[in-house]
């Protein structure tokens, strides 16, 4: 009977070691697989249950164990299980991966970030969004061109004018695409795309909608205005100034003379590149101000400004100034007269900030 009792404390006894074992197995079985962060894409399609995710789960290494995960099941019994596509982590918990589940996937794996950098034209802006979405550089040109549809969005907007509508203009929505970093789905339309950009610029001009309205200028002649500003002084501290340089100059009848506008009638995209005599005289489009004849603003934007350009379009500098020359470092001289303008240029030229 003694040797009975003993072989009977002997199973409970390895009983409980198992079931000991067997619990701790269980538990640790439910923790993350890893400790480092890795991301997992993970679709539950129509049909599929708790039950048959174990298998995928497993083979995509996010969890330890298959048959530990279909008990775990079992008992929690987790309902509400949400098809889609999820980012899960292999530092996730078998706990967290379930209730993830349960609460359905807010991950889109065709969104993305896309920036579109302050005096990009068109050109650069549908480059980048054939590079980055399901549309062409055509499908944007086009869009961009479509007479029913710009005039569907003058109606929409109110700072978009007939003005757009100019023949000369090369593409109507320049300058008020704006300049931004967007999450966008790679599968929206080149509609959708522009209606994310043209929504901020509502966005950025209503904050200053009563100024706009109180000028002597229109909204378009301000814009343009500011997408020349953004490439003359794109990097200078003083764009105000810049502005009230310009607005001196037509003002008093003068001819802006700016190379970018230059640049922009010939659609050279490269500023390194050296215009010719030919290309600063060509009075041929209505946006070289550099032709002798040009006098006043260009027909329209010829880059897409930032907002501290746009703000120095509307807010100048009030000044005597009429010419402006920047040193290297991005630094803006002022000067009233033609020999001040050219005594600081050969002022910086001889201590070696010229980068013109």
């Amino acid at each position: 009977m003694k040797k009975l009792y003993i072989i009977i404390a002997s199973i409970v006894i390895f009983l409980s070691l198992v079931s000991g074992a067997l619990l701790i197995f269980y538990k640790s079985s439910l923790g993350a697989v890893s400790k480092v962060s890795e991301e997992v894409e993970f679709e539950v399609m129509d049909n599929q249950t708790y039950s048959t995710l174990g298998k995928s789960l497993y083979q995509k290494g996010l969890i330890k164990s298959e048959l530990i995960y279909k008990i775990y099941i079992k008992l929690n019994n987790p309902g509400n299980l949400q098809k889609g596509i999820y980012k899960l982590n292999k530092n996730m918990n078998l706990d967290k991966i379930v209730n993830t589940l349960s609460k359905g996937s807010t991950y889109n794996p065709n969104l993305i970030t896309v920036t579109f950098k302050e005096g990009w034209n068109v050109r650069k802006i549908a480059t980048t969004i054939s590079e980055n979405t399901n549309n062409t550089y055509e499908d944007v040109i086009n869009q961009i061109n479509d007479k029913t549809y710009i005039n569907e969005l003058i109606n929409e907007y109110w700072f978009l004018t007939n003005e757009i509508l100019d023949s000369r203009i090369y593409y109507p929505l320049e300058g008020y695409l704006f300049p931004e970093t967007y999450q966008i789905d790679k599968t929206y339309s080149v509609k959708e795309i522009l209606k994310i950009m043209l929504d901020h610029t509502d966005k950025i001009l209503s904050e200053h909608k009563s100024s706009i309205e109180a000028s002597s200028y229109s909204i378009h002649q301000m814009m343009t205005l500011a997408s020349i500003v953004e490439l003359e002084a794109g990097n200078s501290d003083d764009r105000k100034g810049v502005a009230g340089v310009f607005y001196n100059r037509l003002q008093a009848g003068w001819s802006m003379g700016s190379d970018v506008t230059t640049y922009y009638a010939s659609k050279i995209d490269d500023f390194k590149y050296s215009l010719t005599y030919k290309e600063l005289d060509d009075c041929s489009s209505g946006y070289n101000t550099r032709c002798k004849s040009f006098i006043g603003l260009p027909v329209g934007p010829i880059s897409n400004p930032s907002k501290e350009s746009i703000i120095a379009s509307i807010e100048p500098t009030k000044h005597d100034y009429y010419y402006f020359v920047a040193d290297c470092s991005g630094k803006t001289y002022l000067n009233k007269n033609a020999n001040g303008h050219a005594n600081t240029i050969s002022s910086l030229k001889s201590a070696g900030n010229w980068c013109a």
